[in-house]
């Protein structure tokens, strides 16, 4: 059984400082900021600014990204999902709801990126993402079917839609590290209208443990928060299911379905 103090006390401590929160309702205004840009909105040195960030990254509530010589920090929720998934469903369905809509009222960016250690190795966390019968236990029944080489299509399906959820092609197929994919949700037409985006799976290997990125860009502006929106709860599915071999109870946040 994973001892769930071990993830969710460095969050707790990061949390428990005002700065701390107040910059990551910066990031939740503002995805994909500076330290720079960052440290502008506080009285405080760049410097001052770095540490809370940084002790922020080592509880896994912001991730980081290097694009040229800039350095962009953006608000990773999947650790406030485990939160709620251990507590908050434990002792009230009530509180659960607005949780659960953290993520899809995110403003909008042109990139989201959600990280989450799980406590496996990178072949059996691989096969966790292709194998369709895994696939279902821990994205809300759908099921994904591909050839998995490059170039090669994919669908994600669900037994109570008419159609196919999520529509794509494989760009990068390398396992068990990396899968690049394009990503065309049309689970109704609104969603359908947001086009095509991409999804990038990165897989890491940490001592007895892999980080997991999940980075969905190429995201219009505006772009309608469903499209990500699942993420969170899908990714601690996925941690639940390869630590302890249970499904979370939880309902998910995306409600499948055909309006065409």
């Amino acid at each position: 059984m994973v001892s769930y103090g071990l993830v969710v006390e460095p969050v707790f401590k990061a949390l428990a400082d005002g700065t701390r929160r107040a910059l990551l309702d910066d990031l939740f205004q503002h995805d994909g900021q500076t330290l720079v840009s960052l440290a502008g909105r506080f009285e405080m040195t760049r410097v001052a600014v770095a540490k809370h960030l940084r002790l922020l990254e080592e509880a896994g509530l912001v991730v980081s990204r290097r694009r040229g010589r800039e350095k962009l920090h953006y608000l990773n929720p999947v650790p406030i999902r485990l939160v709620h998934d251990r507590w908050v469903t434990k002792y009230t369905e009530a509180w659960a709801g607005g949780l659960v809509d953290l993520q899809r009222d995110l403003e909008a960016g042109m990139e989201k990126v959600f990280e989450i250690y799980i406590r496996t190795t990178p072949e059996r966390l691989w096969q966790a993402i292709v194998d369709p019968d895994v696939r279902a236990r821990y994205q809300f029944g759908a099921r994904v079917e591909s050839g998995w080489t490059p170039g090669s299509s994919y669908r994600v399906e669900h037994p109570g839609a008419a159609d196919a959820l999520v529509e794509g092609e494989n760009i990068e197929v390398e396992p068990p590290r990396r899968l690049v994919q394009t990503y065309h949700a049309i689970w109704d037409d609104t969603i359908a209208a947001e086009g095509t985006s991409r999804v990038t799976w990165e897989i890491e290997p940490v001592d007895d443990t892999c980080r997991l990125t999940v980075t969905h860009d190429e995201l219009r502006e505006n772009v309608d928060p469903h499209l990500y929106g699942g993420w969170p709860m899908m990714l601690s599915g996925l941690k639940t299911w390869l630590e302890t071999g249970a499904e979370l109870t939880t309902p998910g946040s995306i409600k499948y379905g055909s309006s065409r």
